[in-house]
């Protein structure tokens, strides 16, 4: 049966830019939610120094929680090489705090989809940075998941593998028992997409999820595309409480269930307070129940 983590999307700004929430606050209101576990942001202020990472791991597992994912946003699209390698270097060290925290999964994304950069040439580098990054990740038993993503917080454009033949193409260059798909339903939306149309491409290789509903304040997806190139994400995009937006999680969790897929999933909600990111938990645990009954 797949475990539930949770995402702090609601507070990343203050455990990554202002320090207004303590880590040990996070991880107090992820143990409250009755949650297995906690995903962590690589950014996060309380996780700079690698000395920090024993004290982060223990806080979580002194509230009986682990820290199966990591969160980490490397940007291997970039045509300056010396600029892909300073990325490599960083997923290597994100790799290694995964590790020291006990855990599983560390993300990695294709990068920032820059305008002068074509496809191929886009999906080359991306594929070449994270087979570069496979055999560190492997040494310290920990694998890389990608996700089909919107945008960092923090980056300009958005992702380059946003779109799912571009995804698909890409996760098809690497071949690693190591390497798989962080599947979230809610961008493939975004990108204008069928969430489920992506599934039933990747299912058999998706090792974690993120779990979101999304829904546009104002306006249409269109609009939204008109928006990508400003840093962050667009003001009209918002996260909602999850089986209250768009994604049919009953068809989603079938198509996962029916090929064994028995990780982590994690919440990403709460933009509205806890008490929203308590009934995304508690929708959740109940399509789990059903889907993969004991």
């Amino acid at each position: 049966m797949p475990r539930l983590a949770a995402f702090p999307k609601a507070f990343i700004d203050d455990l990554v830019l202002t320090g207004k929430m303590k880590l040990r606050e996070w991880v107090a209101i992820a143990a409250d939610l009755g949650l297995d576990g906690v995903e962590h942001y690589a950014g996060f202020i309380e996780l700079r120094e690698p000395a920090q990472w024993p004290a982060a791991r223990k806080m979580a597992e002194d509230a009986g929680l682990c820290v199966p994912m990591l969160c980490c946003s490397p940007d291997f699209t970039h045509p300056d090489a010396a600029f892909r390698q300073q990325q490599i270097d960083l997923e290597k060290r994100w790799i290694d705090m995964a590790a020291a925290l006990g855990g599983q999964y560390c993300r990695v994304l294709s990068g920032q989809r820059r305008p002068e950069v074509s496809r191929a040439e886009g999906v080359r580098l991306a594929a070449d940075c994270i087979e570069t990054c496979l055999p560190h990740a492997r040494a310290c038993g920990v694998r890389l998941v990608i996700e089909n993503h919107y945008k960092d917080n923090y980056w300009q454009f958005p992702e380059f593998a946003q779109k799912a033949d571009v995804f698909c193409e890409l996760i098809a260059r690497i071949d690693s028992p190591d390497f798989g798909v962080n599947y979230d339903p809610s961008n493939t939306i975004l990108a204008g997409e069928d969430p489920l149309d992506l599934l039933r491409r990747v299912k058999h290789r998706v090792l974690t999820m993120h779990a979101s509903d999304r829904y546009l304040a104002e306006g249409t997806i269109e609009d939204l595309r008109k928006e990508e190139d400003s840093v962050g994400y667009a003001r009209r995009l918002r996260h909602g409480e999850i089986g209250k937006g768009l994604n049919d999680y009953d068809a989603i969790f079938g198509e996962l269930a029916g090929v064994g897929f028995d990780s982590w999933i994690s919440v990403e909600d709460g933009v509205e307070g806890v008490e929203q990111l308590r009934r995304s938990v508690a929708f959740l645990r109940g399509k789990i129940a059903r889907h993969w009954p004991q």
